[in-house]
């Protein structure tokens, strides 16, 4: 068993702008919000974080701009214990930023993707080596698909499995499909892309499903695995910690189910705080979170 995986995250790198008001206004309408902050974001980031609060080496690839919010991102990363040796920053060009409004005990996100854009499939190439010695590679679609590509070229040369979050959703070549590991939409990216995608093998989805929990495919039978019940206060990036504890599991070679279970965990325990990255919880968080979960559930079972 791995002890320490090495997990390069290949994506982007945001500062997110947080609102939270109690109702999202209308066409036209201005309303008073409640709060303002900024906040590392950026789903390569997110995932990147998720990662590294497990214990695992993690890389980061992507780029920023030359601002103080890239500067920032890039110190942020660091003082998670984050190799941020492929993330470089470009001038003339701003960092990536996500405006993110919360309401309804939920968010919506509008991305303005900036230096993530400049991720290039050269760009990608130049950490060759990065990838090669990685024991797993997980990436996003919030940089140009062309890199996407690249990466899991790359990934297949080196035999490094390869982990595609396909978010934001949008139409996958056949050729991305058939070198992808597994590939993990929530159930609105699924619905999305599925009609397109005919050629998603069933062993490689992962698909997360909200409150609704996960769904994968194992011993040639479709497996759910529930959501924890956990009030939300904040969503925002519940995603990017489920991939990035998913990705940890793999990599120290879990079960599918014990895989998709302690990912589950890690999304709960993510969105009891505010912020993508704020609340993303550590092994031992999450351990302990799903030792007192079984506690409760032999003691419901006892007092059947």
């Amino acid at each position: 068993m791995i002890k320490d995986p090495t997990i390069t995250v290949i994506g982007s790198i945001n500062m997110d702008l947080v609102v939270s008001v109690n109702r999202r206004p209308e066409k036209g309408e201005t309303i008073k919000g409640e709060m303002f902050t900024t906040m590392p974001g950026g789903k390569g980031a997110n995932q990147a974080v998720s990662a590294a609060r497990l214990g695992a080496k993690v890389c980061m690839i992507g780029m920023v701009g030359e601002d103080e919010f890239g500067n920032e991102l890039k110190s942020k990363l660091q003082k998670e214990h984050i190799n941020v040796e492929g993330v470089e920053s470009i001038a003339g060009i701003s960092t990536g930023v996500a405006v993110i409004t919360l309401a309804d005990d939920d968010n919506s996100i509008v991305m303005i993707s900036g230096a993530n854009a400049t991720v290039t499939p050269d760009y990608i190439s130049k950490y060759e080596d990065l990838i090669a010695n990685s024991d797993i590679v997980l990436t996003q679609l919030e940089i140009p698909l062309e890199a996407v590509e690249k990466a899991a070229d790359i990934c297949q040369k080196h035999n490094v499995p390869f982990i595609l979050n396909p978010a934001p959703a949008q139409e996958l070549p056949r050729s991305l499909l058939n070198k992808v590991t597994f590939i993990t939409p929530n159930q609105i990216e699924w619905e999305s892309i599925k009609a397109d995608n005919k050629e998603i093998k069933k062993d490689k989805l992962i698909v997360t499903r909200g409150d609704e929990g996960v769904t994968f495919f194992e011993d040639e039978q479709d497996r759910r695995v529930s959501a924890f019940a956990i009030k939300p206060v904040d969503t925002t990036g519940a995603g990017d910690t489920f991939n990035g504890a998913f990705t940890y599991a793999i990599a120290k070679k879990d079960s599918l189910y014990r895989a998709c279970v302690f990912g589950s965990a890690a999304a709960a325990l993510s969105i009891t705080q505010t912020g993508a990255q704020t609340g993303m919880p550590t092994k031992e968080d999450i351990d302990g979170f799903l030792k007192e979960w079984k506690a409760i559930q032999r003691g419901g079972e006892n007092n059947e």
